[in-house]
């Protein structure tokens, strides 16, 4: 969630940095409304869009040395999921978070409508002349001058020579349906109310209105029109969702607006950067989607169809030129025994049954899909089928972790929510629990899980053509914690 938000304010930001720099100042006043409105749109879409194609646009390099090979293609054995539950009663404020959302939500919301209220409260209390597509307000001993819907509400002190610039004015934010624009943004206000790029969006927004108004309303009488705006400020409510007719902060803006000479059409080009801009921002959302959980393992060892064959033959070439060389002394050297250590883990289902190489086997790493006989947990080794043997596997693993992990810890480090632990481990021909490496959101959850990993009890080992052998596993922990 933190980090769809974080995507959204990024993306506002560069969407108004691209208005402000190169399109701001042009008379393309209906072009620019279409941006801000649907840039603020894209800027919540663009973050839940995942186009799985981008994600190879840079294509990934890898390094084919023995030792790495052999690490990332092992197919470790997936147990179950161990699911724990904990408490947190941390009075860190980042607990606090979603409920502080919430209740500026609720707050935005409740000023959103006593201001709605206020304008309702001004079009049945006061006058009313009702005109073919629209009615006026005639507001009381006041000066206020604006339109909200099909209402305008004119103040009975506005001078009755100034009233027609300002009816003409008010008519077409009424015609081209302004309202419904500061509304939109009024309601991301109170979604988003903590992110101050909303607020400058309505601003903008509001402000073209204003120029698209004044481009219309002028073309009959120039004149009176300026000396309509320079004359007085009129009362304005401080309401975000109308449009005023006078407002003291946009009246120099106005009159340079209406002073400048149209853009040419050349400079429509200028939209045309928005294609790269969310290009951009696709390929980003797209490159940062977060790897499902029970695809880690998979992808931990991942790597190309292509990659696995030019590895292939190099290592059969290799495996053939030290059997040769082996076969030829009748004795194996340290440094041979090592180089078949690493060989041994690429090598075929087939090539693991040779006898020849039964005496260096246990060296080797063997995936799932290869080993005869797996792992078992002391009392599980009477079972009958390999699956069966990984369940038994999975379920005392699962009871153990649940005694002996710290759950206390989600209120020492004041978590909250669900966190996730990946556990890689392998356990040798020996039985021992080796190599253990964990990842998680928080460095001691990774010590936790490694601790008791670490304490496990003696394996009864795996077997291949009846030689012991190391294999390694991937355990996913889910950490539910409430507060």
């Amino acid at each position: 969630m933190i980090h769809y938000v974080i995507q959204i304010v990024a993306f506002q930001l560069l969407f108004l940095i691209v208005y402000d720099v190169f399109l701001k100042r042009e008379t393309f006043f209906n072009w620019n409304r279409a941006y801000l409105l649907g840039t603020a749109v894209l800027s919540i879409l663009l973050p839940l869009i995942k186009i799985e194609s981008f994600r190879n646009v840079v294509p990934q390099v890898y390094t084919f040395s023995f030792p790495k090979f052999a690490f990332e293609t092992q197919n470790p054995i997936v147990l179950n999921e161990v699911v724990l539950k904990g408490t947190s009663t941390s009075n860190s404020i980042l607990s606090h978070v979603p409920n502080i959302l919430l209740l500026g939500c609720i707050l935005a919301l409740l000023y959103f409508l006593f201001r709605i209220f206020q304008i309702l409260k001004l079009a049945y209390t006061n006058p009313k002349v009702k005109e073919k597509d629209f009615s006026i307000i005639q507001v009381s001993n006041s000066t206020l001058a604006f339109s909200f819907f099909h209402y305008v509400f004119i103040g009975e002190k506005i001078k009755t020579q100034e009233r027609e610039s300002i009816l003409k004015h008010e008519l077409v934010h009424i015609e081209q349906k302004h309202t419904w624009d500061l509304l939109f943004f009024e309601i991301l206000r109170v979604v988003f109310w903590f992110n101050p790029l909303v607020y400058m969006y309505q601003n903008r927004i509001s402000d073209l209105h204003e120029f698209i108004a004044d481009s219309k309303a002028i073309k009959q009488n120039k004149k009176q029109y300026y000396e309509n705006l320079l004359s007085q400020v009129f009362d304005i409510k401080s309401v975000s969702f109308i449009n005023p007719f006078f407002k003291q902060s946009l009246i120099k803006k106005r009159i340079i607006m209406l002073q400048k000479s149209k853009s040419r059409k050349i400079q429509l080009l200028k939209y045309t950067l928005l294609i790269p801009v969310v290009f951009g921002m696709l390929l980003y959302s797209s490159c940062s989607q977060d790897r499902p959980t029970k695809d880690v393992a998979k992808q931990e060892y991942r790597v190309s169809n292509e990659s696995q064959e030019k590895a292939s033959s190099e290592v059969l070439q290799s495996i053939a030129d030290l059997k040769e060389s082996i076969a030829a002394k009748g004795s194996m050297t340290d440094e041979e025994k090592n180089a078949l250590k690493t060989l041994m883990m690429l090598v075929s289902p087939d090539g693991l049954k040779e006898p020849y190489f039964k005496d260096v086997v246990k060296y080797a790493e063997i995936p799932y899909g290869v080993i005869e006989q797996v792992p078992a947990f002391p009392g599980c080794e009477k079972v009958e089928t390999r699956e069966e043997s990984i369940n038994c596997m999975s379920k005392e693993l699962n009871s153990f972790i649940l005694k002996n992990f710290n759950t206390n810890l989600s209120n020492d480090l004041g978590l909250t929510g669900e966190q996730k632990i990946s556990v890689f481990f392998k356990i040798d021909a020996n039985g021992q629990i080796i190599d253990i490496k964990a990842r998680a959101n928080h460095p001691d959850l990774e010590n936790e899980a490694i601790r008791v990993v670490s304490i496990l009890p003696t394996m009864i080992p795996g077997e291949q053509d009846g030689v012991k052998v190391t294999v390694p596993y991937y355990l996913p922990i889910k950490f539910q914690i409430k507060e």
